[in-house]
């Protein structure tokens, strides 16, 4: 035995003496951090991938003379001759392509700006302090061009398209129930809080083939990769509270936020247009874990809110109000995985699950409903070389929905497995192209698909360049029709876009015009979609429109401001709509001032939104044409104040529509004439005139310094 344990020694110690950790830090030529570099050692399997500082370590077996190889997109691959034993701590620059020496890149359809997504148009920052937003990462876009004002709804409606046609992505996987569910015409919100992410990218079309099951958008959300310092958060509010911690050590770090709304106490002091039961109540968090790994990052993200709510609303086709009684779980969870291997190969591989219930009471129905849903996604990304990069992956979505009214059920299962490749042609220093294509099979619809995608970008000066995206997309019926019928098609959509854009010293401004086409929408022919509707794939629609968007971040000394303009003209024949019209939700011009000004005397920011949207159409079956009816304007101005008692002590106060102006959405008319042979009507109007919001928002770190104002 003891010889046994004498030669187990004698091998783990050449073993352990055999070992060298080879580490440094890759900078580009200004000696800027280059994140998610690959770093190995040629012919063997020993290396690592830079973090956002550009630092990379790993162990290797290696010894004496030895070839140590970097690459990074947009660089060129660099091998340095290195003795093993005697490499550690040394910086390495990297020079960036000869294709990326005036960086032409593609911004069609999408609102972000800036090399490999360094800048997105909208940060945590962005999100959570723009007045008249309640800290939603949906209701900040809407201040952006080709979103529509729906207050009614609260979620996102992009180009002419409805809500469910917008996908959102956490860290490239697919979110299958972004909102809490909600009673009719009262506002939901997004699942997600702006705490953890680093940025969120807005697509408004054209997007990448990596992306499916999409009809007209989508919402890209990233998770931070590694936290810059240990804290804890703490917020006190009008409306609940919260509270939050940041751990880090040497390889992996873990984020938790936890919330608890209730709006009782809000609604005693200041009621609003609503008769609660019981008020809204729910309590949630989210968490993001991070593992370093030799040459990628492990990160796990997961969400869950638990909500429920009590109600009565009027209705114009019922005497007595109507009653809405709701209990929602929301679990959203991923797991993904990035990094370099081989020869400047990176990987990205990730998996979700989500469970959604919803159960109450809606008049005289009991209801419960479930979805469960999963999303698994594997990339590749090659450069072939200094003019050509690839990516190809493959998806696999998996969707159960059961619905239980009463005695009634009704569901489904679905299955879309998806291919797709994409390819960047950088045909000369200013001149891009992208050419892909995404293969889809819907087991559920029996259906196959080929969706090709085309971009191209010019750079007609150092700041400006044009841009044009074409695409086909697809999406399959939402629940709503799915549930009761899946003799249908996928919908789809074909977009084409211009663009162009000026970018330089804190400026940004964006042109856009595009046109989209609709194919295969679903109609039926009752009220509502129910049983007994009959289904089919004959609706069609276009929708084309022009879109403005001016930032400046620079002129005037402590003030950040956007503008944006955008012009629709769109009509459908879908649903239950007798002929093409214009759908209720769409406003023909809609128009955004956003402001944030800091007063270094008063150590305050203070922020100012003005939205305006014209009239929405509406169907009065009093008169003899369809969808002929106009709202009158939407007009609301909001402002938050947000004061610093302390470097890490905040106070916070907000107004949304200050001038509490009578905004109305739209008309809903009895089903039947009344004796007079008129159709009664009832406007839709915001559940409240004004809304107040007072927190205090207190930050523990060891610097002593951070604080919560970027989060609200």
């Amino acid at each position: 035995m003891k010889t046994f344990l004498s030669i187990a020694l004698f091998f783990c110690s050449i073993i352990s003496f055999s070992q060298t950790t080879i580490s440094g830090k890759i900078v580009d030529e200004k000696n800027k951090p280059v994140p998610n570099a690959n770093i190995y050692i040629d012919g063997t399997y020993d290396g690592a991938t830079s973090d956002d500082k550009g630092d990379f370590s790993f162990i290797t077996t290696a010894v004496g003379n030895q070839n140590l190889v970097i690459s990074a997109l947009s660089f060129e691959t660099k091998s340095l001759p290195i003795v093993v034993e005697n490499f550690k701590n040394q910086t390495l620059q990297l020079k960036p392509s000869s294709t990326q020496l005036n960086e032409v890149l593609i911004t069609a359809g999408t609102m972000e700006s800036g090399g490999k997504s360094r800048v997105s148009v909208l940060k945590p920052l962005d999100i959570l302090t723009t007045a008249g937003n309640p800290g939603d990462i949906v209701s900040a876009f809407k201040t952006l061009p080709g979103t529509q004002v729906v207050g009614e709804s609260g979620k996102l409606f992009v180009r002419g398209g409805e809500a469910n046609e917008t996908q959102t992505f956490v860290d490239g996987i697919r979110v299958a129930q972004p909102y809490l569910q909600t009673a009719n015409n009262v506002p939901t919100r997004s699942t997600f809080s702006a705490m953890l992410f680093k940025g969120t990218t807005f697509s408004t079309g054209g997007y990448s083939a990596e992306y499916g099951e999409a009809l007209s958008s989508v919402l890209l959300m990233n998770t931070i990769d590694e936290p810059d310092l240990e804290k804890t958060d703490v917020g006190v509010m009008s409306v609940g509270a919260s509270l939050g911690n940041t751990q880090k050590w040497k390889n992996n770090s873990l984020s938790v936020n936890t919330s608890y709304i209730n709006l009782q106490p809000y609604q005693t002091l200041l009621p609003d247009n609503i008769e609660w039961i019981k008020p809204y109540e729910s309590f949630g968090g989210e968490t993001v874990f991070r593992q370093k790994l030799d040459r990628g990052l492990l990160k796990f993200y997961a969400s869950y809110t638990a909500a429920n709510f009590d109600l009565k609303q009027d209705d114009v086709n019922y005497p007595d109000k109507l009653r809405t009684q709701n209990k929602n779980n929301n679990l959203y969870s991923n797991l993904s995985y990035k990094g370099g291997f081989g020869d400047n190969w990176n990987i990205f591989a990730g998996i979700s699950f989500a469970k959604s219930r919803n159960s109450g009471i809606f008049d005289v129905y009991n209801y419960d409903a479930s979805e469960n849903a999963s999303h698994l996604k594997l990339k590749l990304i090659k450069p072939i070389s200094d003019k050509i990069k690839t990516s190809f992956g493959v998806d696999y979505f998996y969707t159960n929905f059961s619905e239980l009214v009463t005695n009634f059920k009704s569901g489904y299962n679905s299955n879309i497995l998806a291919a797709y490749s994409e390819t960047d042609f950088f045909i000369a220093s200013n001149l891009v192209a992208k050419v892909g294509f995404r293969f889809s099979k819907n087991y559920l619809l029996n259906e196959n698909s080929i969706a090709p995608r085309l971009a191209l970008a010019y750079k007609v000066a150092k700041n400006q360049q044009f841009s044009m995206a074409y695409g086909t997309f697809e999406q399959a019926p939402k629940n709503d029709y799915l549930k009761y019928s899946t003799n249908l098609k996928a919908e789809k959509a074909q977009h084409y876009i211009l663009n162009y854009e000026f970018n330089k010293d804190k400026q940004v401004f964006k042109a856009e015009i595009y046109y989209k086409s609709y194919d295969n929408l679903v109609k039926y022919d009752t009220k509502s979609p129910v049983y007994s509707s009959n289904f089919s794939n004959n609706g069609t629609g276009y929708a084309k429109g022009l879109e403005l968007y001016w930032r400046d971040n620079k002129n005037i000394k402590n003030l950040e401001y956007w503008i944006s303009y955008s012009y629709i003209d769109t009509e459908r024949n879908y649903a239950n709509f007798p002929n093409q019209a214009t759908p209720s939700f769409v406003a023909d011009h809609t128009a955004s001032l956003v402001t944030k000004y800091w007063i270094q005397d008063w150590r305050s920011q203070i922020g100012a939104t003005y939205t305006f949207s014209s009239g929405r159409p509406y169907n009065n079956p009093n008169e003899t044409v369809f969808m002929d009816g106009k709202t009158k304007t939407y007009n609301n101005l909001s402002v938050n104040w947000a004061y610093l008692i302390s470097p890490q002590k905040i106070l916070f106060f907000s107004v949304t529509n200050v001038a509490g102006i009578k905004n109305v959405y739209g008309y809903n008319y009895a089903n039947t004439p009344n004796s007079a042979g008129i159709y009664e009507s009832q406007a839709i109007v915001p559940t409240a005139d004004r809304f107040f919001f007072v927190g205090f928002f207190w930050t523990i770190s060891k610097d002593k310094k951070t604080n919560q104002l970027e989060n609200l």
